[in-house]
């Protein structure tokens, strides 16, 4: 194994071919990518690397363009999540920071794909790139020769995984203040409310952005 394999295993726990995570239980999650394309738009897509960590308090996420058409932030778990925690912080980050971007150029992601790799519609690269250098691909979201692996290895060593408790508390943060009420769900604490009820909140919710009611519901399927 080597640098880069290590580093992708520790924090999104990928092998170095398939892109699954190798220890993901049944409908838990351990990392998440949300990106933004069609065109690649790093000054909108950078709010949310931004935001995450001053109005969140979470770690850095990665960044990678996509070897075709945009960018992409790459979220690590410390521990397994359900996969309707994971979506609904999705969900929210979207609404949050990514207001009025049409639908079809955001994907959020709860298997991400293989970084670095070569994209065979265009015959570039996929690959991690440092925040500084994130704007000087807007034009061109991609490297037209493989990356270094040290290189890549060197840029997701400086990450760190998102704990527990911090996740946990960036989840009732994003939740809207109509969800922060006293209502219980089992299993949840006092005065919260689970993922899964504030995803059927949102795909209810006919005041909500009809793209992002969709992704709830596609995030509920599981457990319909």
């Amino acid at each position: 194994m080597n640098r880069l394999q290590a580093e992708l295993q520790r924090l999104y726990r990928l092998d170095d071919g398939e892109g699954a995570q190798l220890d993901e239980a049944h409908d838990q999650v351990l990392a998440m990518v949300l990106a933004l394309g069609r065109p690649a738009d790093w000054a909108a897509l950078s709010k949310v690397w931004q935001g995450v960590q001053a109005d969140l308090g979470l770690p850095a996420p990665a960044i990678a363009v996509s070897g075709v058409d945009g960018y992409q932030v790459w979220f690590s778990l410390a521990e397994p999540w359900p996969l309707a925690s994971a979506m609904a912080f999705l969900v929210s980050l979207r609404g949050r920071y990514l207001p009025g971007i049409a639908a079809d150029r955001i994907s959020l992601m709860t298997h991400p794909p293989v970084v670095p790799a070569l994209q065979t519609p265009t015959g570039n690269w996929s690959a991690f790139v440092a925040p500084d250098l994130a704007p000087v691909f807007a034009e061109t979201p991609w490297l037209d020769i493989p990356p270094s692996p040290d290189g890549q290895a060197d840029l997701l060593c400086r990450l760190e995984s998102i704990k527990r408790a911090d996740f946990q508390r960036a989840l009732e943060r994003l939740k809207p203040a109509s969800s922060k009420g006293p209502d219980t769900d089992a299993g949840m604490m006092p005065g919260t409310r689970s993922p899964k009820s504030f995803l059927l909140e949102v795909m209810n919710n006919d005041t909500v952005e009809l793209s992002l009611r969709i992704e709830a519901a596609k995030a509920l399927l599981p457990y319909v």
